[in-house]
Parts: structure tokens; sequence; C-alpha cells
């Protein structure tokens, strides 16, 4: 019989035609399996490198942590009161000037500011955020003396033209002294 080379051609049969099908647990198990028992002996690669990351895994839980440590070390040590002693409590406690310093630069409070002066309204927990540091600091202006009372401008009121009669004008035409240089 004569061989047939394979063309490219659709034959008779049509084209081939696969059927995916899924796989149980039991032939992905027997899968693996198969996979172990072909490979036998060892892995390939250096006789040495196994053995190594081990070594280096224990010397790194025995080591000691302070080995190497570019941390300096004080050669005198200060008294400090204990931390819930007045006298630490009175350390920790920031000056006036420090504390109003630190709440006039604080970026969050001066960015709602602005939010308020371009007329948008805050909600009640921002608002009342912003109402407590502005309390804080008129007490710490109020401590350190450089608040000022702001008293409420007395606004002039324009003169009202009323309409001067003639004898008003007359009058005080006559009074007007002229000798006066």
């Amino acid at each position: 019989m004569t061989r047939k080379k394979k063309g490219r051609k659709v034959g008779s049969e049509g084209p081939a035609q696969y059927n995916e099908k899924s796989l149980s647990r039991d032939d992905v198990a027997a899968l693996a399996r198969k996979r172990k028992n072909k490979r036998k002996g060892l892995k390939a690669g250096s006789r040495h490198s196994g053995g190594k990351e081990e070594q280096i895994r224990i010397a790194q839980q025995q080591r000691d942590p302070r080995l190497g440590s570019k941390k300096p070390i004080q050669l005198v040590v200060e008294a400090k009161p204990h931390p819930k002693s007045a006298a630490a409590k009175k350390a920790r406690k920031l000056s006036a000037e420090q504390e109003l310093e630190m709440l006039e630069n604080d970026a969050q409070l001066n960015v709602l500011l602005d939010r308020i002066e371009n007329g948008e309204k805050l909600g009640a927990g921002l608002q009342s955020y912003v109402d407590e540091k502005l309390d804080r600091i008129e007490a710490l202006m109020k401590q350190l003396g450089i608040f000022d009372e702001e008293e409420p401008e007395v606004e002039e009121k324009p003169k009202q033209s009323k309409r001067r009669g003639d004898d008003d004008l007359l009058a005080e035409f006559e009074n007007f002294k002229f000798d006066q240089e």
C-alpha cells in the first residue's frame, strides 16, 4: 500500500473535534502521583545548596540582635522622673507659647478656616473642632497677654442733610466772624 501524505485540506472526516472534559479530584491526584513517580533521584544543582539556606536561617535565629547596632549608647545615665509622677507630667506639658505656635501652624485648622471664609458650611463635627481650637487659641492669648478685646466698632452715621430754612442760613451768616485769620 502506498503512503499518502497528509494535506492541509479538510478531508471527508471533517475537522478534528476535541471534547473538553473536566478532571475530577481523583484524576488530579492520580496525575500528581504519576508526575512524582517519574522523578527519581536528587534535584539537579549544587550538592551544597540545600544545607546552606538552612544553616543561614539557624545562624540568624541564634544571633544577638544587639550585635552591629548603630544606635548610640549613653555613657552617663540621667535621672528621669517616673512617667506617672507629677514632675513628669509637668515636663511633658507644653509651654503656652509653644502650644499657641503649634495651633497657629495647624494645617487642618487653616484649611477649615479658609473653607469657612469662602462661605462653605462645615459639618457638626468639623465645626465643633474649629470652635474648640479657636477657643483654645483665645485662652492662650489671654494667658500670654496678647489678646485684644474686640470692641464693636460704632459706625458713624452720615449726617442727614436736612434742608435748612432761610432763617437758619441767615443766622449762621450773621454769627460768622470774618476777622479771624
